[in-house]
């Protein structure tokens, strides 16, 4: 048989099946994507600044470009919630990669207004004295260079800054932006991925203490990537198990009320040792992105050893970003499967609100001591995702509204707190800081108060929301362990508040350095917010509650 007939075979072959005429072209709403799309168009910018924008000029046409990004994309979530998109609007869209809903808007928001926070602390260039004339920031000169080599010290000689951080931002902003609102488990893992990745590298910048940042980077990338892998594998058991990756097909298949059954597919759809092992796995790898306690060990390493904007921003936008994910995962794919996931997320709760707050006591050194208490507050927030009600849900969202400002405005603070060897992070060296800088101490003091859930204060707000919310749900016994472990986690907010204010300070003690704008501004924003959280919340817990509803 020649090779022509056989192509003309295969040709008519071809032309039967007509396999053209099947492949629609993708629907895409641009409009209702548009936040995700701003910023990932915006950070693309920020790549090519820093190829075609000479060296002294990139930090200010970087810093615009994001701000005016991120600002932009605030204002197209606002532009949507206000047009109905986050209720009666709400829906699937991009093919059915990703939902628009209250949640996903509200989070969107909030990841939005937490990173342009996080992007004036990572902008600050008046902290460390001048390096040869130049201004220095918190970022390695060039992070290539070997630490403690020739090249390092003809790139600080140089005045060069590494500005790659803010492109780097805005990706990790866009994989945070659709990881809460994905509606498939493509999109899901791809979201993960793209916001996993820029951290990795942002953890490694530090300027001072440089091998101690590259540490915590290698830590959190190997952990991050074994998280990431747990995830795909529960992905694929899934897909397995269902037969579809979207959320709205696996919700049905685990429900029993899925229609049409593929002939192929019955066996697999029995099966629940496909779909309990691929539930464990993908909350796996959300409680490891979350910090919660048997996945906890990377937080206060990296926490220490990454640029303290990078933490303030990580701690802040990677939990809000991850605590939506694992809602929409709990509320819309698995409702089906609560009777089975509810007593291991109680059980995570407990050792995560009483393991966060007990180790907390011992740690001598501010950054980890914030790190074992996000640790902490991830536990009290799982209390609001455990309670599946409406409240639930809105009581999760307003405490990490809540709690994202307080926590950029606390690791802001401790980037004002230096000696000569760049931050001063040992809490023996934070004694009498109130006698000596007051203001500064006294915004932190308002900070741990917010920590600690003190009246007045947003984090009691958020607290009391989440805790009433467990007790409606029926989970009263975890609202007692969340008030023992908070009890124990204000006695150490408090110990610190004592020292900065009733200790002798150190004649060789560190100094406050004076901050710019920027820097006061992230501080000055998390101060307000914590305070108008706390004295008038009602307008944001109303906004919460209406952004509560997931669309199925």
């Amino acid at each position: 048989m020649s090779a022509s007939a056989v192509h003309s075979l295969w040709t008519t072959a071809a032309a039967a099946a007509d396999p053209i005429a099947k492949i629609d072209a993708p629907k895409i709403e641009y409009g209702q994507l548009s936040p995700t799309l701003i910023v990932v168009g915006a950070a693309i910018v920020g790549v090519l600044v820093e190829a075609f924008v000479p060296r002294k000029h990139r930090y200010y046409a970087q810093l615009f470009v994001s701000v005016v990004a991120l600002v932009a994309g605030f204002a197209a979530v606002v532009a949507l919630a206000a047009d109905g998109y986050g209720t009666t609007k709400a829906g699937i869209v991009a093919m059915g990669a990703i939902a628009v809903d209250g949640p996903a808007l509200f989070l969107q928001g909030t990841i939005l207004l937490a990173s342009l926070v996080g992007l004036f602390t990572f902008a600050e260039r008046r902290l460390d004295p001048e390096a040869h004339g130049n201004r220095v920031d918190s970022f390695a000169a060039q992070a290539a260079s070997v630490p403690g080599s020739d090249s390092e010290k003809a790139a600080v000689k140089a005045g060069f800054t590494t500005t790659e951080v803010f492109p780097l931002l805005l990706f990790a902003v866009a994989g945070m932006l659709i990881f809460p609102a994905a509606n498939d488990l493509l999109t899901f893992f791809i979201a993960l991925e793209v916001l996993s990745l820029p951290l990795y590298l942002l953890c490694a910048l530090a300027r001072r203490k440089r091998l101690m940042s590259q540490e915590a980077a290698v830590k959190y990338f190997l952990l991050g990537a074994f998280a990431s892998a747990f995830t795909l594998f529960g992905i694929a058991l899934l897909y397995g198990y269902a037969g579809s990756v979207s959320y709205a097909t696996i919700a049905q298949v685990v429900d029993g009320t899925v229609k049409n059954v593929d002939p192929a597919l019955a066996d697999t759809m029995g099966n629940d040792a496909l779909l309990l092992i691929g539930t464990a796995m993908i909350v796996m790898g959300l409680l490891f992105k979350v910090g919660a306690v048997p996945f906890h060990m990377w937080t206060p390493d990296v926490y220490q050893g990454a640029p303290t904007p990078v933490t303030g921003f990580m701690a802040a936008a990677t939990k809000v970003a991850a605590f939506g994910a694992l809602l929409r995962i709990l509320y819309v794919v698995l409702p089906g499967l609560r009777w089975d996931w509810r007593p291991v997320m109680w059980g995570v709760a407990v050792v995560t609100m009483l393991g966060g707050a007990i180790v907390a006591i011992t740690q001598t050194d501010i950054k980890r001591l914030l790190a074992y208490s996000s640790i902490a507050h991830a536990g009290f927030i799982l209390a609001g995702v455990i309670a599946t009600t409406p409240d639930g849900v809105s009581s999760v969202l307003f405490y990490l509204a809540a709690y994202s400002f307080v926590t950029i405005g606390a690791f802001a603070v401790v980037t004002l707190v230096r000696d000569a060897g760049g931050e001063a992070t040992h809490l023996s060296k934070w004694a009498g800081l109130g006698r000596r800088s007051p203001l500064v101490a006294a915004v932190f003091a308002v900070f741990l108060l917010a920590f600690a859930g003190i009246p007045l204060t947003s984090g009691f707000t958020g607290k009391f929301a989440v805790f009433s919310a467990a007790a409606e749900g029926g989970a009263a016994p975890l609202v007692v362990v969340g008030v023992i472990s908070s009890a124990i986690a204000a006695f150490f907010y408090i110990r610190v508040i004592v020292l900065m204010f009733f200790s002798e300070p150190r004649p060789e003690g560190p100094t406050v350095a004076v901050p710019s704008p920027l820097t006061t501004a992230a501080i000055g924003m998390g101060v307000v917010v914590t305070l108008v959280l706390g004295v008038a919340p009602q307008y944001f817990l109303d906004l919460a509650n209406q952004a509560g509803v997931f669309v199925r």
